[in-house]
């Protein structure tokens, strides 16, 4: 093992260790690390001699040093595949990244995948947004030790759309993430296939992250308890894994494939000459038809599709995509001890297109996109009694209903029906107790939130495991609060998703299916931080 690698596991206990002490002095940290032992291993999984793959190939976790900054390359877990079966397009590299090749796949298409992990330590992945059954899912229990092995067999069950994957190892999943270890899947099927959206060269993956570089190119990751309670942020964005990055472009319409990769920033696009931005779909796939945006909030884990129409631009013009100023995602605690040179809700350049060729034939924009049957409160199995998703910080604590992450150990309103249709309610709770109230809404001291609760509040982007859900409603309560009013008119509310973000004061409802699996699925925070200091449940489907 290399001396970095040595010294990147040290730093790992190191920070393990303080959060050990941290649990000895602190209450309401020590309620917070309930449940946070470690898990039992579940026996390594082979491939069934039964299950006939469309698909097959393998897919390797391992170290390597890629060119990202000028000067010494950068250190950095990446995924590498290996096509066995299958489509010659199935696996598409991106250039000059250190992120996962793009995986092409097909609805319908039986897919088997077979994880090496070649790096220092445990991990497993997890095909984020992808319906497959429990044991496919990547939790931590089916975690591969330093060279072991793991087959994953599943259908292509999804409509099309653009989804993730990424380690979900017990406590590390943020590290593996921040050191590389991502990718995208692009599912297609008929029904897109028909629209004749832009493709090919015109359809362009974009993956956005912020990585803190030291003086030597290499990663540095912020480890310590202001990192872990508001998120690690870097000072230097990357798109596709690359700095600076500027793509040329002819005078037509593209296809943006957006994905936010970050660990725990936000996003809130928007073009710098003030052009709206038009939405063909989100999270879960394409939107029933159009919708135009001034700008559009992206959290960690959230996903875009967006029609880019750089018609009519003459060669010569730049045109950038850049994150606009907001506020109210951090409390005013966190924003006070936030010395990064990109503070959250920022001003900045993402990237730029420049116009480099003239063309006159452009596809036009489709008024309708999808067949979409809305989810109604009449299909629900609780229309009148939604299950509770209640968020709450509180010193030292980033908890879910009230308990941080414990394995196989689901609250009654976590047990739910399989085949079933659920209401959900997501909304931040504070009690006044460290947030320690258990899903029910209640206040103390000033409103439901309590003084506590309203200094700590933060946003949250809560991704549900599983099968996409709809939103129904947004509610905030303070309708006059700057920072909503800075976000508030860049979500998207209809399509499928299966990540949402909620800002402080804010419930937000959602139609969600059970349909098909068993098993445990988890759901928890995407600020990966928080996931990895425990903010993080299961639903046991039964």
């Amino acid at each position: 093992m290399s001396n970095y690698y040595k010294n990147y596991s040290r730093r790992r206990f190191l920070t393990h260790t303080s959060l050990g002490v941290a649990a000895t002095l602190l209450p309401n940290w020590s309620g917070a690390m309930q449940g946070m032992a470690m898990l039992p291993q579940m026996p390594k999984r082979t491939a069934s001699p039964t299950f006939k793959p469309d698909v097959e190939f393998e897919l390797r976790c391992e170290r390597g040093a890629v060119p990202i900054l000028t000067g010494q390359q950068t250190r950095v877990f990446q995924y590498r595949a290996k096509l066995l079966k299958g489509p010659d397009n199935t696996l598409v590299t991106l250039p000059d990244s250190y992120l996962g090749p793009l995986i092409q796949l097909q609805r319908g298409q039986k897919v088997r995948i077979h994880l090496q992990n070649a790096l220092p330590e445990a991990s497993v992945t997890h095909w984020h947004g992808l319906h497959v059954p429990a044991e496919m899912d990547g939790h931590p229990v089916y975690a591969i030790n330093p060279g072991e092995s793991l087959v994953y067999e599943f259908e292509v069950l999804n409509r099309a759309g653009l989804h993730i994957y990424h380690p979900h190892p017990h406590e590390a999943t943020a590290t593996q993430v921040y050191y590389g270890l991502a990718g995208a899947i692009r599912v297609s099927d008929a029904e897109e296939t028909a629209l004749e959206l832009p493709s090919g060269a015109y359809e362009l993956p974009i993956v956005i992250q912020d990585r803190a570089f030291d003086a030597d190119n290499q990663l540095a990751y912020g480890h310590g308890m202001h990192a872990s309670m508001m998120g690690n942020y870097g000072d230097r964005i990357l798109v596709n894994g690359r700095a600076d990055y500027q793509l040329d472009v002819d005078s037509r319409a593209y296809r943006l494939r957006i994905m936010n990769g970050s660990n725990a920033r936000i996003y809130k696009l928007g073009w710098d000459d003030g052009t709206p931005i038009t939405v063909l779909g989100v999270d879960g796939g394409l939107l029933a038809a159009p919708e135009v945006k001034p700008y559009l909030m992206l959290a960690p884990g959230e996903r875009l599709d967006v029609w880019a129409d750089f018609s009519g631009r003459n060669p010569g013009t730049l045109l950038t995509l850049r994150s606009l100023a907001f506020s109210g995602a951090l409390p005013s605690m966190g924003m006070m001890m936030n010395h990064s040179s990109l503070p959250l809700g920022s001003d900045f350049p993402i990237m730029t297109f420049k116009i480099a060729r003239k063309i006159d034939d452009s596809p036009k924009l489709p008024k309708q996109l999808a067949s979409l049957t809305p989810l109604t409160l009449n299909q629900c199995s609780n229309p009148n009694q939604p299950r509770p998703i209640a968020i709450s910080e509180g010193h030292m604590a980033m908890l879910l209903n009230g308990h941080a992450y414990e394995y196989n150990n689901p609250l009654p309103t976590e047990r739910i029906p399989v085949n079933t249709i659920q209401l959900m309610e997501i909304f931040h709770e504070h009690g006044g107790h460290g947030g320690m109230g258990m899903g029910r809404r209640h206040g103390s001291g000033g409103g439901r939130h309590g003084r506590m609760g309203m200094m700590m509040s933060m946003a949250h982007p809560i991704h549900l495991h599983g099968q996409q859900f709809q939103i129904i409603s947004r509610s905030i309560e303070d309708a006059d609060d700057a920072g909503y009013a800075s976000v508030r008119d860049g979500f998207i509310e209809s399509g499928l998703k299966d990540t949402v973000l909620v800002m402080p004061g804010e419930t937000v409802r959602i139609i969600k299916p059970f349909q098909d699996f068993k098993g445990l699925f988890m759901y928890h925070c995407h600020n990966l931080e928080h996931e990895d200091m425990g903010m993080m449940r299961e639903f046991l489907i039964e």
